[in-house]
């Protein structure tokens, strides 16, 4: 799972907006912007999460940590390279 901060951290680190970050997950952009405003893990379907955390993932982030506790964010440069 991967909490509001953590999305908000991933996108920064690759200077998305949540309209880039919407139409690569198939999440509309409100609906990320409002998860962004939320503390913790999003109240969202888990599916949708999942979406949004496999479209950044494939862009080279990396989530770390435990998402409630100490969430964490890593981009691995070389993987945007490919």
């Amino acid at each position: 799972m991967i909490s509001s901060s953590q999305i908000k951290a991933a996108r920064a680190l690759l200077g998305w907006t949540a309209l880039d970050l919407a139409e690569r997950s198939g999440i509309g952009p409100a609906t990320l912007r409002r998860w962004e405003l939320q503390e913790g893990i999003p109240a969202a379907k888990i599916q949708s999460l999942m979406m949004v955390k496999e479209a950044l993932e494939n862009t080279g982030i990396e989530f770390t940590g435990d998402p409630l506790v100490n969430p964490g964010v890593i981009l691995h440069l070389d993987h945007q390279r490919k």
